[in-house]
């Protein structure tokens, strides 16, 4: 459970996210809204990547603020919209680096097995010993992710996962996180700018606007006509293909 309690960030005189109360459960959260809506600076916040200005946030009942780096790190994984090293490393050593809050050293029985899974997860057994600058942007991406599923936390924050990747793997990541989701209860919080994606994959969504949170629910009732023009301030039609919500922009 991530609860957030009156969360205020400010960027110098700019409140970046403004007085934002939510409580995630286990499950999809997508976070949606249009640029400069706090979505990414609320995510960072929760994985205290950001200090706030007031308010209090709690992942399963830890303080944020208050709460060690490795007890928070073995609670909750963050990957990052931004990620950049200034040390040279092949994809298997980075998704290694996803097994230091438990202790490992990349060497043990358990370290590995998870580290192998992260890596078949994300598809990068072919690039597995290569230098992540030999990579490209999309290959980059997974195995940064496969470094946060590497650290088997039960709570993932996703900030544009999809960044750079295309088609194949952008639905192949997605079906990843819905999996992982459901089969193993955790719960994850996406910022999107895909609303199709949202809709199709996510559980529920929070919608931001001017840094404060203007709908949370289950997707139908969060995706809708009048939501959605309101936030975007863009005229949009919602069909319907079998049971998905499909947003047409006008």
């Amino acid at each position: 459970m991530i609860r957030t309690e009156s969360v205020v960030k400010r960027h110098g005189s700019v409140i970046a996210v403004d007085d934002v109360t939510v409580e995630i459960g286990t499950g999809l959260t997508a976070i949606i809204g249009p640029n400069g809506a706090g979505k990414s600076t609320l995510l960072a916040a929760i994985g205290r990547l950001a200090s706030i200005d007031a308010g209090t946030i709690a992942v399963d009942g830890l303080d944020v603020s208050t709460t060690k780096s490795r007890a928070l790190a073995r609670r909750l994984a963050v990957l990052r919209q931004d990620n950049h090293l200034v040390i040279r490393l092949s994809v298997e050593d980075l998704v290694a680096y996803g097994r230091f809050p438990h202790g490992g050293s990349g060497r043990s029985a358990d370290d590995r097995a998870r580290i192998e899974d992260a890596i078949d997860m994300l598809d990068l057994h072919a690039v597995r010993g290569r230098f992540l600058d030999e990579l490209s942007g999309g290959q980059r991406q997974r195995a940064f992710v496969a470094m946060a599923l590497a650290q088997s936390t039960d709570h993932l924050l996703l900030d544009e996962p999809l960044n750079n990747l295309d088609p194949r793997h952008a639905v192949g990541l997605m079906k990843l996180i819905r999996s992982l989701a459901d089969e193993r209860a955790m719960t994850i919080v996406v910022v999107l700018h895909d609303i199709n994606v949202a809709a199709q994959f996510a559980d529920d969504v929070v919608a931001m606007r001017d840094g404060r949170v203007v709908h949370h629910g289950p997707v139908a009732d969060v995706i809708t006509v009048p939501n959605l023009e309101a936030l975007y301030e863009t005229p949009v039609r919602i069909g319907e293909i079998g049971d998905r919500r499909v947003v047409i922009w006008e």
